[in-house]
Protein backbone atom coordinates (compact mmCIF):
# COMPACT_ATOMS: atom_id res chain seq x y z
CA UNK A 1 0.00 0.00 0.00
CA UNK A 2 1.43 2.98 -0.99
CA UNK A 3 1.32 6.40 0.96
CA UNK A 4 -0.06 9.59 -0.45
CA UNK A 5 3.09 12.32 -0.32
CA UNK A 6 2.25 15.28 1.21
CA UNK A 7 1.11 18.41 -0.95
CA UNK A 8 3.91 21.10 -0.07
CA UNK A 9 2.19 24.39 0.42
CA UNK A 10 4.11 27.26 -0.42
CA UNK A 11 4.11 30.05 2.94
CA UNK A 12 1.69 32.56 2.50
CA UNK A 13 4.09 36.13 2.29
CA UNK A 14 2.72 39.39 2.90
CA UNK A 15 1.95 41.73 0.45
CA UNK A 16 4.36 44.54 -0.41
CA UNK A 17 1.65 46.87 0.50
CA UNK A 18 0.71 45.30 3.48
CA UNK A 19 4.11 45.36 5.13
CA UNK A 20 4.17 49.36 3.92
CA UNK A 21 0.87 50.01 6.00
CA UNK A 22 2.07 48.53 9.26
CA UNK A 23 5.12 50.11 8.62
CA UNK A 24 3.55 53.79 8.02
CA UNK A 25 1.01 52.75 10.73
CA UNK A 26 4.36 52.25 13.38
CA UNK A 27 5.95 55.26 11.91
CA UNK A 28 2.72 57.75 12.82
CA UNK A 29 1.71 55.94 15.94
CA UNK A 30 5.53 56.82 16.65
CA UNK A 31 4.97 60.41 16.21
CA UNK A 32 1.52 60.84 17.71
CA UNK A 33 2.60 58.68 21.21
CA UNK A 34 5.44 61.53 21.18
CA UNK A 35 3.44 64.61 20.69
CA UNK A 36 0.13 63.62 22.69
CA UNK A 37 0.92 60.56 24.42
CA UNK A 38 -0.21 56.78 24.49
CA UNK A 39 -3.94 57.50 24.84
CA UNK A 40 -4.16 58.93 21.38
CA UNK A 41 -6.89 57.38 19.61
CA UNK A 42 -6.45 54.63 17.17
CA UNK A 43 -9.03 56.96 14.15
CA UNK A 44 -6.25 59.40 14.59
CA UNK A 45 -3.46 57.25 14.09
CA UNK A 46 -5.12 55.88 11.12
CA UNK A 47 -5.60 59.49 9.28
CA UNK A 48 -2.09 60.12 9.66
CA UNK A 49 -0.80 57.08 8.61
CA UNK A 50 -3.44 57.64 5.42
CA UNK A 51 -5.04 54.32 6.36
CA UNK A 52 -8.86 53.01 7.39
CA UNK A 53 -9.38 52.24 11.07
CA UNK A 54 -9.71 48.60 10.04
CA UNK A 55 -6.56 48.23 8.47
CA UNK A 56 -4.92 49.78 12.16
CA UNK A 57 -6.90 46.86 13.84
CA UNK A 58 -5.74 44.47 11.40
CA UNK A 59 -2.14 44.73 12.50
CA UNK A 60 -2.95 45.70 15.61
CA UNK A 61 -5.67 44.49 17.51
CA UNK A 62 -5.08 46.69 20.94
CA UNK A 63 -3.35 49.51 22.30
CA UNK A 64 -0.33 47.63 23.65
CA UNK A 65 -0.01 45.59 20.92
CA UNK A 66 1.00 48.97 18.61
CA UNK A 67 2.48 50.19 21.50
CA UNK A 68 5.17 47.29 21.96
CA UNK A 69 5.61 47.45 18.08
CA UNK A 70 6.52 51.28 18.42
CA UNK A 71 8.91 50.29 20.94
CA UNK A 72 10.88 47.63 20.26
CA UNK A 73 11.39 49.01 16.84
CA UNK A 74 12.80 52.11 18.25
CA UNK A 75 14.88 49.67 20.24
CA UNK A 76 15.98 47.52 17.13
CA UNK A 77 16.81 50.64 14.92
CA UNK A 78 18.96 51.86 17.92
CA UNK A 79 20.48 48.41 18.36
CA UNK A 80 21.28 48.41 14.77
CA UNK A 81 23.16 51.65 14.85
CA UNK A 82 25.41 50.45 18.27
CA UNK A 83 26.02 47.09 16.05
CA UNK A 84 27.14 49.21 12.91
CA UNK A 85 29.43 51.45 15.10
CA UNK A 86 30.85 48.64 17.08
CA UNK A 87 32.10 47.36 13.85
CA UNK A 88 34.32 49.76 12.80
CA UNK A 89 37.09 51.14 14.83
CA UNK A 90 36.78 55.16 15.83
CA UNK A 91 36.97 56.94 19.11
CA UNK A 92 35.44 54.82 22.03
CA UNK A 93 33.90 57.70 23.92
CA UNK A 94 32.64 59.85 20.69
CA UNK A 95 30.95 56.61 19.99
CA UNK A 96 29.15 56.41 23.16
CA UNK A 97 28.59 59.98 22.56
CA UNK A 98 26.97 59.01 19.06
CA UNK A 99 24.80 56.60 20.55
CA UNK A 100 23.06 59.39 23.07
CA UNK A 101 22.51 61.65 20.57
CA UNK A 102 21.01 59.19 18.06
CA UNK A 103 18.70 57.65 21.11
CA UNK A 104 17.36 61.25 21.08
CA UNK A 105 16.49 61.41 17.69
CA UNK A 106 14.63 58.16 18.05
CA UNK A 107 12.47 59.97 21.05
CA UNK A 108 13.17 57.34 23.79
CA UNK A 109 12.99 59.39 26.25
CA UNK A 110 9.49 60.32 25.33
CA UNK A 111 8.44 56.41 24.78
CA UNK A 112 9.80 55.30 28.10
CA UNK A 113 5.90 56.54 29.66
CA UNK A 114 4.36 54.38 27.64
CA UNK A 115 6.24 51.07 29.71
CA UNK A 116 3.75 51.62 32.25
CA UNK A 117 2.45 49.42 35.28
CA UNK A 118 -0.63 47.93 32.98
CA UNK A 119 1.50 47.50 30.19
CA UNK A 120 3.50 43.37 29.78
CA UNK A 121 7.34 44.26 30.76
CA UNK A 122 7.60 40.75 30.25
CA UNK A 123 6.39 40.12 26.87
CA UNK A 124 8.87 38.13 24.69
CA UNK A 125 9.29 40.70 21.79
CA UNK A 126 9.85 43.44 24.61
CA UNK A 127 12.06 41.50 26.83
CA UNK A 128 14.41 40.48 23.56
CA UNK A 129 14.89 43.49 22.13
CA UNK A 130 15.68 45.65 25.49
CA UNK A 131 18.12 42.59 26.19
CA UNK A 132 19.94 43.44 22.81
CA UNK A 133 20.46 46.99 23.42
CA UNK A 134 20.92 46.52 27.37
CA UNK A 135 24.32 44.20 26.02
CA UNK A 136 25.08 46.08 23.20
CA UNK A 137 25.34 49.93 25.35
CA UNK A 138 26.98 47.57 28.08
CA UNK A 139 29.98 46.98 25.10
CA UNK A 140 29.91 50.41 24.30
CA UNK A 141 30.45 51.68 27.53
CA UNK A 142 33.15 49.25 28.62
CA UNK A 143 35.25 50.06 25.17
CA UNK A 144 34.94 53.69 26.50
CA UNK A 145 36.07 52.75 29.68
CA UNK A 146 38.83 50.66 29.38
CA UNK A 147 40.03 52.98 26.78
CA UNK A 148 40.09 55.55 29.91
CA UNK A 149 37.70 57.73 28.28
CA UNK A 150 35.08 56.88 30.61
CA UNK A 151 34.69 57.80 34.35
CA UNK A 152 34.55 54.42 36.21
CA UNK A 153 31.69 55.04 38.46
CA UNK A 154 28.81 55.10 36.29
CA UNK A 155 26.74 52.03 34.87
CA UNK A 156 23.97 51.54 32.29
CA UNK A 157 21.49 52.82 34.38
CA UNK A 158 23.18 55.96 34.96
CA UNK A 159 23.34 56.45 31.41
CA UNK A 160 19.56 55.69 30.36
CA UNK A 161 17.61 57.76 33.47
CA UNK A 162 19.39 60.58 31.99
CA UNK A 163 18.94 60.15 28.28
CA UNK A 164 15.33 59.76 29.23
CA UNK A 165 14.94 62.65 31.94
CA UNK A 166 16.71 65.09 29.30
CA UNK A 167 14.89 63.76 26.08
CA UNK A 168 11.41 63.50 27.74
CA UNK A 169 9.02 66.52 27.16
CA UNK A 170 8.55 69.00 30.19
CA UNK A 171 4.84 68.86 31.69
CA UNK A 172 2.67 71.22 29.79
CA UNK A 173 5.01 71.65 26.89
CA UNK A 174 4.91 71.27 23.92
CA UNK A 175 8.04 69.06 22.04
CA UNK A 176 9.17 70.95 19.15
CA UNK A 177 9.24 73.40 22.05
CA UNK A 178 12.41 71.85 23.73
CA UNK A 179 13.55 70.20 20.73
CA UNK A 180 16.60 72.69 20.28
CA UNK A 181 17.61 72.42 23.70
CA UNK A 182 17.91 68.39 23.85
CA UNK A 183 21.25 67.59 21.96
CA UNK A 184 23.11 71.06 24.09
CA UNK A 185 21.63 69.43 27.22
CA UNK A 186 23.19 65.79 26.59
CA UNK A 187 26.22 66.99 25.27
CA UNK A 188 26.58 68.93 28.66
CA UNK A 189 25.73 65.35 30.62
CA UNK A 190 28.29 63.40 28.47
CA UNK A 191 30.85 66.42 28.97
CA UNK A 192 30.51 64.69 32.90
CA UNK A 193 31.04 61.44 31.78
CA UNK A 194 34.63 61.88 30.81
CA UNK A 195 37.45 60.53 33.04
CA UNK A 196 39.51 62.16 34.65
CA UNK A 197 36.25 62.49 36.75
CA UNK A 198 36.23 66.31 38.33
CA UNK A 199 33.55 64.81 41.05
CA UNK A 200 32.59 62.35 43.26
CA UNK A 201 29.09 61.31 42.42
CA UNK A 202 27.05 60.98 45.45
CA UNK A 203 25.11 58.06 46.04
CA UNK A 204 25.54 54.27 44.31
CA UNK A 205 25.51 53.67 40.34
CA UNK A 206 21.94 52.90 38.78
CA UNK A 207 22.48 49.21 37.31
CA UNK A 208 19.84 47.65 34.73
CA UNK A 209 19.22 45.22 37.86
CA UNK A 210 18.35 47.91 40.15
CA UNK A 211 16.19 49.89 38.01
CA UNK A 212 13.81 46.89 37.04
CA UNK A 213 13.13 46.21 40.69
CA UNK A 214 11.91 49.85 41.02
Amino acid sequence: METATPVQRRVARPRADALRNRERIVSAAREMFVEFGAEVPFDEIARRAGVGNATVYRNFPDRDALAREVVCSVMDRTSEWIEETLSVDGDAFEALSGFVHFAADERIGALCPMLSANFDQNHPDLVAARDRITELIQRLMSRAREAGQLRPDVEVGDLMIAVSQLTRPLPGTGCQGIDRFVHRHLQLFLDGMRAPARSELPGVAATVEGLRRV
